[in-house]
């Protein structure tokens, strides 16, 4: 039986290790003729070893890089920026993810699985309720958790009708009270004080390449923005050098309130006018900018940015 990498996307979120980790299970009972191991591509950050050690699970085990003899199964991703070095030597087996689709292509046919969820552990939910498999506790709960923390306890804009009735139906399973836990678990997710600065800007940042630019959007979640902007100076010199290494032209690091539903951004790079378009407002004398109502990456923040570049 043939070896499957099963892992999201680098920078990993709450969604990408505990999707990982649910696809492995799946794949596995389903028998399509894989020993799927489910992998990471960085550090688990605290709002996802909250839940982890709620489970009394180990973290799946880090990798850097694949060779051209690895099988790979992506959840959470799908664009190269954002994925495992050597990707494109490996084969890509399939694909289970929840964004847009962005300078991908296979040699061979794969499974390509693709919603407009808010989060990719729903169309995990669907796929074994498809397939008649039972689901665990542990898995429901990974599942769960994956729901609660991409869609902020169901706030956030990108949260569907299909992720609210994945979130009922896998807290009767799991046997918890999802709205404690979730506060709880984000809560968690909010404690970047002992974390330096690139750790904090590195939490979950995704690398955008289009029309020839590359852009970061880094997203950390808190109770208080002010505490976190409070480090604004360090935080800024941490994005310059990842600017610098990085050759990128736009870096927004964006400060979302988990209680009140707002954002507050940091720009820095050479094209600080695209976000601006974006959002049509001035920004700061600091660089700064609020955006009220504003928590979603991948709904909110990314496509006006992209669009104005």
């Amino acid at each position: 039986m043939s070896k499957l990498l099963v892992f999201g996307h680098l920078n990993p979120d709450t969604d990408t290790i505990c999707s990982s980790i649910v696809a492995a299970d799946l794949i596995n009972k389903l028998d399509l003729g894989y020993e799927a191991e489910p992998v990471r591509l960085g550090k688990v950050n605290k709002e996802t070893e909250y839940v982890l050690n709620y489970l009394n699970m180990e973290a799946q085990r880090e990798i850097s890089s694949v060779g051209e003899d690895d099988l790979l199964w992506l959840v959470d991703h799908n664009e190269a920026g954002q994925s495992v070095e050597g990707r494109e030597k490996a084969t890509v087996v399939g694909v289970i993810d929840h964004h847009r689709i962005k300078d991908f292509e296979t040699i061979t046919p794969l499974y390509y699985i693709a919603k407009p969820y808010g989060c990719t552990a729903t169309i995990l939910f669907e796929l074994y309720n498809q397939n008649k498999v039972e689901i665990s506790k542990e898995m429901a709960t990974l599942m769960l958790s994956a729901i609660i923390s991409d869609t902020l306890l169901l706030k956030s804009p990108t949260c569907t009708q299909k992720d609210i009735d994945a979130f009922k139906a896998l807290e009767e399973i799991a046997g918890i009270d999802a709205a404690t836990y979730g506060l709880d678990m984000l809560k968690a997710g909010t404690d970047i004080s002992t974390l330096s600065a690139q750790e904090v800007i590195n939490l979950d940042a995704k690398l955008f390449e289009e029309k020839g630019k590359k852009i970061v959007v880094a997203q950390v979640n808190t109770a208080d923005i002010d505490d976190v902007f409070s480090r604004k100076d360090e935080i800024s010199f941490a994005i310059e050098k990842e600017i610098s290494d990085k050759g990128l032209d736009l870096y927004m690091f964006v400060i979302t309130d988990i209680i009140n539903t707002n954002s507050k951004v940091m720009v820095l790079g050479n094209d600080k006018e695209v976000v601006e378009k974006a959002f049509d407002k001035k920004l700061d004398e600091d660089d700064s900018m609020l955006l009220e109502g504003v928590v979603s990456r991948k709904k909110q923040i990314a496509p006006p940015i992209l669009a104005n570049l």
